[in-house]
């Protein structure tokens, strides 16, 4: 009886340790991409298979009186990196508060449009050429929507879904929403996206590092209930939280250089710095005075993190594990190796 169980025992944990050849990937929020040389070897370094590209944003049109698209990617050429791609599409709440199921249809009918117009390259003359046809099987819908707005939400999905039927419609997934899902509902998407970071307001003096804490993420994945199959998406970024007389004015994330003035900057305590004089950070002018927190994930932090999604989320070999977001400086500060790990940890 005694080696049964120790059987059984054993086999449960070589189960819970068991690792996956995850799908690797990353996001790619900005509004140019031109893969060069570079990127392309960041990309083949890593093993990276898939990207989602945000093609657009839809939000809501106070002159027009209903949701319009706005802000289309300008260019993209990924002639040589021979990724997977997902288009993805994010949506104000507002929209959803405001509008109504009329506009609703033909907003998705619009979203479909859109997104066949970036991706085979025809395009309005304001805006930059595609340089290659981009090839998709899967959409991804962006919003964090609420309980008001679930409704019209959830809606808007399934015109989509049925618009488009031969492809795969998955939505982001907040963590509040994956926590209090019974209140938040569940889309009716064929797959989400949970977005382990962003769990606190940048915009509180008193908040730590509002990207994420493993404690904090720890707070939010308490079961492994939800009804949809997940796929996992990770913080690989930091920014310059700024705050003037304890009244927050702004995030900045080109901080390099003045990280590195010693003259201007002296730091007061981790990750917390005090600016010593006037400057002007790329656009952003700071004064002399105002407080500069510094926010990222550490290694042993991220390591921390992947280790609470792997016990409560299902991990296969199809589960894609993004990194938010591809950016060289980004990366490099990772290291190729650092991330190769983070992605065999599942």
């Amino acid at each position: 009886m005694k080696n049964i169980c120790f059987a059984i025992l054993t086999f449960f944990m070589l189960s819970c340790n068991k690792k996956h050849e995850v799908v690797r990937s990353f996001c790619y929020w900005k509004t140019d991409l031109n893969f060069n040389s570079a990127d392309d070897s960041l990309i083949k370094d890593l093993k990276v298979k898939h990207m989602y590209i945000r093609f657009f944003d839809v939000g809501w049109s106070t002159y027009e009186n209903e949701p319009v698209p706005i802000a289309d990617i300008q260019s993209i050429n990924l002639d040589k990196s021979n990724l997977e791609v997902t288009p993805s599409i994010f949506i104000t709440n507002e929209v959803f508060l405001k509008t109504n199921k009329i506009q609703l249809d033909t907003l998705a009918i619009r979203i479909i449009k859109r997104i066949d117009q970036i991706a085979e390259g025809k395009r309005n003359n304001r805006a930059k050429e595609i340089h290659s046809k981009i090839n998709f099987k899967e959409i991804l819908i962006d919003c964090d929507w609420s309980p008001k707005s679930k409704e019209n939400f959830f809606y808007l999905l399934n015109q989509i879904k049925k618009n488009s039927p031969q492809l795969k419609i998955a939505a982001t997934i907040r963590l509040w929403q994956y926590k209090y899902a019974t209140k938040a509902g569940t889309p009716p998407v064929d797959k989400g996206l949970l977005m382990c970071y962003n769990i606190t307001k940048p915009n509180d003096i008193k908040t730590q590092n509002s990207i994420g804490t493993n404690k904090e993420l720890a707070q939010y994945i308490t079961h492994n209930k939800y009804k949809l199959k997940l796929d996992i998406a990770l913080p690989l970024y930091s920014w310059a939280v700024v705050f003037r007389g304890n009244q927050y004015k702004g995030i900045i994330s080109d901080y390099d250089k003045l990280m590195n003035d010693s003259i201007r900057l002296k730091q007061i305590s981790s990750g917390n710095y005090l600016l010593k004089q006037d400057i002007l950070v790329g656009k952003t002018y700071l004064r002399n005075g105002d407080l500069i927190r510094i926010e990222k994930i550490s290694n042993d932090e991220l390591d921390k993190m992947i280790s609470i999604v792997k016990r409560k989320i299902e991990i296969d070999n199809q589960t894609k594990i993004t990194f938010f977001s591809f950016d060289k400086k980004h990366i490099n500060n990772y290291g190729i190796q650092n991330l190769s790990e983070y992605y065999a940890r599942f």
